[in-house]
C-alpha cells in the first residue's frame, strides 16, 4: 500500500493525500475523513504521520523565534537547541519561524494553516500581540516568558527581578556603593520586553534597600554596542565601581572597555549578571553570573506543550526559576576610582 493507491480510492490527488498526511498544508476535514476511510478499509498499517493524520495531529510544534535578521544571543540558542531536543525525544518535529514586523506572516500562517499541533513562543512581552491571537487561535501555546497576566497561559520563565537584586546584594556585600545596570536594547525596552522591565524593577528596588548609587542604561544585543556604552559610563560616571547586566551579548565588549581604561576585573572593577552557563565560563575571565538552565526550560516547556496538547482545557501550569550566583572570576572588594570614596 502506498500514497499512489491510497490517493487513487479516495479520489484526490498524491500531493492531497500527502499534505493530509503530513499536514504541511491544510487539508479540507471532509477530504481528510475520506482519505482516512480508504485507509481504514484497505487494513493498511499507519506509520507516525499516518497515526496523527487518525488523531488529527501533525506530530510538529512551532518555536516562533526573534527575526533571522537579528543574531540570537547565545542563551536564545540554548532555548532553541534544548526545545528541538526535548521535541526529538518525544518524536515531534519542530518547525521555527521568526516573528516581528516583516516576519508576522511568517507567525500567521503557523497559526492559521493546520501545520503544527501547538507553539512554542520566545521573546515575551509584557502585552503581547502574538499571545492574544494564540488565545484567539485556539492552538495551545506555551510561553518562555510571560506577560503581565501571566495566569491566562502556561510559561517558563527566569525570574529577572530576583536574579539582578541577588546580583546586587553581592556587589553591596563586597562594599560596591556606586553600581549602574547595562540593560537590553532600548529597542526591546520600549517594546515592552518583560526581562528587561522586570530586571529594572529589581536594580531600583534593591538601589533603595542596600543604599546604592546607581544609574540604568541600554545598550545594544552586539559586542562594540558594549564598548561604547561602558565608555561612556566611565566619562560620566567616575565613581561608578560595578556593572550589572542581562545583555551577555555585550559583555566581551564591556571587558574591552574597561580594559581601555586601564581597569582590571576584578581588581579595579567588578562585573556581575545573568548568562548562559558555557558562554559565561568561557569568557575571559570566567564572567561571575545567575546560570540560566535553558537545557531544563526548554525540556520543560516541551513537556508543558504536549500536556496542553493532550488536554486543552487543563489549568495552567508555571514554572520560574532564580538560579544562584556562580562566582567566577569577575566580583572583588570595592575599589574606588579617581580618589573617590
Amino acid at each position: 500500500m502506498n500514497i499512489g493507491e491510497i490517493a487513487r480510492r479516495s479520489g484526490v490527488a498524491r500531493s492531497t493525500v500527502s499534505y493530509a498526511l503530513s499536514g504541511k498544508r491544510p487539508v479540507s476535514e471532509a477530504t481528510r475523513q475520506r482519505i482516512q476511510a480508504v485507509i481504514d478499509e484497505l487494513g493498511y498499517r499507519p506509520n507516525a504521520v499516518a497515526r496523527a493524520l487518525k488523531e488529527g495531529r501533525t506530530r510538529t510544534i512551532g518555536l516562533v523565534i526573534p527575526p533571522a535578521s537579528r543574531r540570537l544571543t547565545d542563551m536564545q540558542l540554548g532555548f532553541v537547541a534544548s526545545v528541538v531536543d526535548a521535541a526529538a525525544r518525544a518524536d515531534l518535529d519542530v518547525l521555527l519561524s521568526p516573528s516581528g514586523g516583516e516576519h508576522d506572516r511568517s507567525f500567521e500562517r503557523l497559526v492559521g494553516g493546520r501545520r503544527v499541533d501547538g507553539v512554542i513562543l520566545m521573546e515575551i512581552r509584557l502585552e503581547d500581540d502574538r499571545v492574544t491571537r494564540l488565545r484567539q487561535s485556539g492552538l495551545p501555546f506555551v510561553c518562555i516568558g510571560r506577560t503581565d497576566r501571566p495566569d491566562e497561559m502556561s510559561w517558563v520563565d527566569i525570574d529577572y527581578e530576583t536574579l539582578i537584586a541577588n546580583c546586587l546584594h553581592h556587589l553591596a556585600d563586597l562594599g560596591h556603593r556606586r553600581v549602574a545596570l547595562v540593560n537590553r536594547s532600548a529597542e526591546l525596552v520600549a517594546a515592552g520586553y518583560g526581562p528587561s522591565h522586570r530586571t529594572r524593577a529589581g536594580f531600583t528596588r534593591m538601589l533603595a534597600e542596600r543604599n546604592l548609587d546607581g544609574v540604568h542604561v541600554c545598550c545594544a544585543d552586539d559586542a562594540q554596542s558594549g564598548v561604547s556604552c561602558v565608555a561612556q559610563l566611565l566619562a560620566e560616571h567616575p565613581g561608578l565601581t560595578a556593572i550589572a547586566t542581562i545583555n551577555e551579548a555585550a559583555i566581551p565588549g564591556m571587558y574591552r572597555a574597561l580594559t581601555h581604561a586601564g581597569l582590571a576585573v576584578p581588581g579595579d572593577f567588578s562585573v556581575v549578571g545573568v548568562a548562559a552557563r558555557h558562554w559565561a565560563e568561557n569568557l575571559h575571565p570566567p564572567f561571575t553570573a545567575a546560570d540560566v538552565p535553558a537545557d531544563e526550560l526548554g525540556a520543560c516547556a516541551v513537556d508543558m506543550l504536549i500536556q496542553r496538547i493532550a488536554d486543552p482545557e487543563a489549568a495552567h501550569r508555571h514554572v520560574l526559576v532564580a538560579p544562584p550566583i556562580s562566582l567566577r572570576g569577575t566580583t572583588g572588594p570595592a575599589r574606588p576610582r579617581d580618589g573617590l570614596a
